[in-house]
């Protein structure tokens, strides 16, 4: 049976679930992937290390990402394991087994492994030797990874609430509300924090800056506004994580818009038609999407109008892009680490990783570039000539 693409998992708000065959028929209608037509690399990848931490996704839709602090590298699987890695040589420095269904993280910072579970709880662990600090509850899944700044952890959930937590001991500080609609993507973006600022993303296609310190709200703007007659043709998630480069919010939504808000007052600037779920990325000069339709797009960051399209990984599940080096990296639902030229789009290298496909944000950290894969395979490449 064909797969619908992972974020296309919808959960109802409203008494009984709705499935995602209800609202649009037999999946076997679904449009097949592309195949992968051979590529002539133009460069090589060359990996410096791999191992495997435990059983990754579980085959769940998570949002477990690797993380770097310093010269951990952080980790963790759906059945509570979190490690911490060498980001150097990929040795183990520490494990803990939280016994914890875990759904996203890790996140990092202020010497804390930060981590959310399915059942609406935030932990957090001693960065130098895995111990639990505390853990406090939320309103409901947590789907986003945990961030901190300024002694607060601000933790997003599935029902719509942002959560300011003390650092210290976990209890609540403050929290925002935002109204969820009927039908959502399964998936929360995770904010942009930093500054003593939030910057978080909404199912309602709204995005808000709120004071990490006190809660209150600075500015609130639309990315999307929900049109058409059923609940399906209405969603307008913003599920792609903030990015903030200076002064610049660069978002996405379904069914939406990619747009560059100004974080000072959330007008905006450009804006582009354009539907994502997985992410984007962004370099000194441009703006990646991953579509919702798998294509990646290449936008300039001044106006956002197309410099390249790539449209050959069509319905593949690819993550979101990530700038390394002179090329951009996706991966995809079979496991297949893609490169792509930052200046043209074509594939200049594709390596295999993880049998069971890779859903995180490939992640680069100077000249090395960290991929996890849903079965918990970690790799560390690195380019040939590099």
């Amino acid at each position: 049976m064909r797969q619908w693409p992972g974020a296309l998992l919808l959960i109802s708000l409203l008494t009984g679930c709705s499935t995602l065959s209800g609202w649009m028929g037999d999946d076997d209608n679904a449009e097949p992937p592309a195949e992968l037509e051979a590529i002539t690399a133009s460069v090589t990848l060359k990996e410096l290390w791999s191992t495997r931490i435990g059983s990754g996704t579980d085959g769940q839709f998570v949002n477990l990402v690797p993380t770097i602090a310093g010269a951990y590298l952080l980790l963790a699987d759906r059945n509570g394991r979190v490690v911490a890695l060498s980001a150097e040589t990929g040795k183990e420095l520490w494990e803990t087994k939280t016994d914890k269904s875990i759904s996203a993280g890790p996140g990092a910072g202020e010497d804390l492994v930060l981590l959310g579970t399915s059942d609406a709880e935030v932990l957090a662990l001693n960065i130098l030797d895995g111990t639990v600090v505390w853990e406090a509850p939320v309103s409901s899944e947590v789907l986003s990874v945990p961030q901190i700044d300024r002694g607060i952890v601000v933790a997003q959930t599935a029902d719509g609430h942002v959560a300011g937590l003390s650092a210290v001991d976990g209890h609540q500080l403050w929290t925002y509300d935002r109204t969820v609609p009927v039908l959502t993507l399964r998936g929360t973006s995770t904010p942009a924090v930093g500054g003593g600022v939030v910057i978080a993303g909404f199912a309602s296609g709204k995005v808000a800056a709120i004071s990490v310190e006190k809660g209150f709200v600075a500015w609130e703007t639309s990315v999307a506004v929900p049109q058409g007659r059923s609940e399906l043709e209405r969603m307008v998630d913003v599920d792609d994580d903030p990015i903030v480069v200076g002064t610049a919010v660069y978002v996405g939504s379904y069914q939406g818009r990619v747009a560059v808000i100004d974080i000072q007052n959330g007008n905006l600037g450009w804006t582009r038609d354009l539907s994502s779920y997985a992410g984007l990325g962004v370099d000194f000069a441009q703006v990646y999407v991953s579509g919702a339709d798998s294509y990646i797009w290449a936008l300039t960051r001044s106006d956002g109008n197309s410099v390249w399209k790539q449209d050959k990984l069509h319905n593949r599940s690819v993550t979101a892009p990530e700038p390394f080096s002179n090329y951009v990296a996706v991966g995809d639902f079979e496991g297949y680490l893609h490169l792509l030229s930052r200046y043209d789009g074509h594939f200049a290298a594709r390596v295999k990783v993880d049998s069971k496909g890779i859903s995180a944000r490939p992640l680069a950290v100077e000249d090395v570039l960290y991929v996890y894969g849903n079965s918990g395979t970690i790799a560390a490449y690195k380019l040939a000539d590099s």
